[in-house]
This record gives structure tokens, sequence and C-alpha cells, in this order.
């Protein structure tokens, strides 16, 4: 067992992202490999399980998305954390309601300001939950906390030492046949999930909507990459489409916490699915 100093050492999402697989990791390490020297995920979001394989099993990755913005604050976190804390400590200090909606609206032109931009909305927004209009434009409320962690310089510092070794790019998920093609390889893909319901059909981070066609597209590249040997792995909801798309592979059950619901009392524990070729 990690001691508690030991714990706040280790490096960990400096975003919080719906779906996020932070409290899922202890279920999710059964079924990661252990041998494999390059690690892909196309879906980086908050990146949890990229940080702890990090920790525990050091390799080789390439970590993509097709959000520009949120890749865009990778590299910033990776390569200019110093001045990007800087600028968060200044979002900090100013936070108000009045200045996140006009933070909201405005359009920065650097690098550095969009990344500051995106992490202090997504610290302030309500569930640190990423969404955009079909204009690209971020569209969330704010959220209601008395103290948001906007800057917490210890958490950015640890991310960008575990970032230095990695490749970051704006890439669509297909992209990732290019690349991995042998068992050396893992890749782990954690799309927008399959809605349960009607109700909670959320399958859009960005203005590029992840419909059925695309979890159709999605289990295609699986397959490919399995049948060349690639280790893959999967995470989606527990309804019958998906079940039904990966009735070739193994399938895993998994209880997690769902949290992004407007009505609390619909909170609680879910079946969700992990999917592995191997």
């Amino acid at each position: 067992m990690l001691s508690e100093i030991a714990k706040q050492n280790l490096p960990r999402p400096f975003l919080k992202w719906a779906g996020g697989k932070s409290r899922l990791i202890q279920q999710y390490s059964t079924y990661f490999p252990n041998d494999f020297k390059t690690y892909y995920e196309p879906f980086i979001g908050g990146g949890a399980v990229f940080f702890y394989l990090h920790y525990h099993q050091p390799t080789k990755a390439i970590l993509t998305d097709i959000n520009r913005e949120l890749i865009t604050t990778y590299l910033c976190v990776r390569d200019k954390v110093d001045e990007l804390i800087c600028l968060l400590k200044d979002h900090e200090w100013q936070h108000s309601k009045d200045y996140y909606y006009k933070i909201r609206t405005t359009i920065e032109s650097s690098e550095l300001k969009k990344a500051a931009r995106l992490i202090y909305l997504n610290k302030t927004c309500f569930n640190g939950l990423y969404r955009e209009n079909s204009k690209g434009e971020f569209n969330v409320p704010m959220g209601k906390y008395k103290k948001p962690n906007i800057c917490v310089p210890s958490s950015l510092r640890l991310a960008s030492i575990a970032l230095q070794s990695t490749e970051i790019e704006v890439r669509s998920f297909e992209e990732v046949l290019n690349y991995a093609s042998n068992q050396e390889d893992f890749v782990y893909f954690d799309p927008p999930y399959y809605p349960v319901s009607t109700t909670s059909n959320f399958t859009s981070y960005s203005r590029y909507n992840f419909d059925e066609n695309e979890q159709l597209r999605l289990r295609d590249v699986f397959g490919k990459l399995a049948e060349r040997g690639v280790k893959v792995m999967l995470s989606n909801s527990d309804t019958l489409f998906i079940r039904n798309l990966y009735k070739d592979f193994n399938i895993h059950s998994i209880l997690a916490g769902r949290s992004i619901n407007s009505n609390s009392k619909r909170r609680g524990k879910i079946n969700e699915l992990l999917v592995t070729s191997y």
C-alpha cells in the first residue's frame, strides 16, 4: 500500500472530466497488460489511465484527441508549466460569477491563454463538464463551488514531469491504425459513452457528435488492431448495443459511480463495461 505522502507525489489528472477514470483505476488495474512498449490513448480526456500507467508501468506514450483546445492544454502543461501557473493564479485571483461568464465568451489568441482558460473553466464550471455547442463554443454554466482549486502548482508540475516523454497530437481515433501494429502496443479507448437511456444521451464533448455510426467505426478500428495482435482495451456503457458490438471479445463488468445528472437522486452506482482483446 502506498503511504499518503507517496500518493501526494504521484502524477494525476489536472482536469476534472466527465467519465474520468480516477475512481475506477483499481478495478481497471487487474485488466492492464503487463508486457507492452508503447501506450496509445486516442481519447485522452482527463488522462487518469495514462498517469497511472506512467507510474506503475512507465513506457513510451502517444496521447491524442480530436479536441484541439484539450491537446493545446496538455502541450502547455508539458512544455510551459510555469508560465501556465502564473496565468492560472491570475484567474484564481479574479474569479467571480461575472468573471466566469466573461472568460467563457472570450476567444484567446495565444496557446498559453487558451490552456489557462480551459483549466479555469474546467475547475469552475458545473461538474467539470466539457461541452461545446455546434459552433464550438464552450457553453457549460458556472458550478456552485465556494472555493474551487483553480491553480494547484504541485499537481501541474507533477503532471508536466510525467508528460515529458510523451507525444501529444490532435488526431481522430482512427489514426491509431497508422501507428499501433503489433503485440508490443497497448491501445486504450475511452470514447463518449453510448447512452443507456434517452435522458442520458450525452455523446458530444465537442462540436463533433459521437453517435451510433461513430461507435460502429470505433468497433471496426478495435477489431483491426486486435487482428494485428495489438492489445486493445475499451470502456463504454453497459447496454445491449455495446455488448453486441463487442460480443467477439472479452467483456468485463465494472461498478462505476455516475455523477453527471442534474437530479442528485439519480446519481449513484451503475455497471459499465470494459472490453479487452486479450
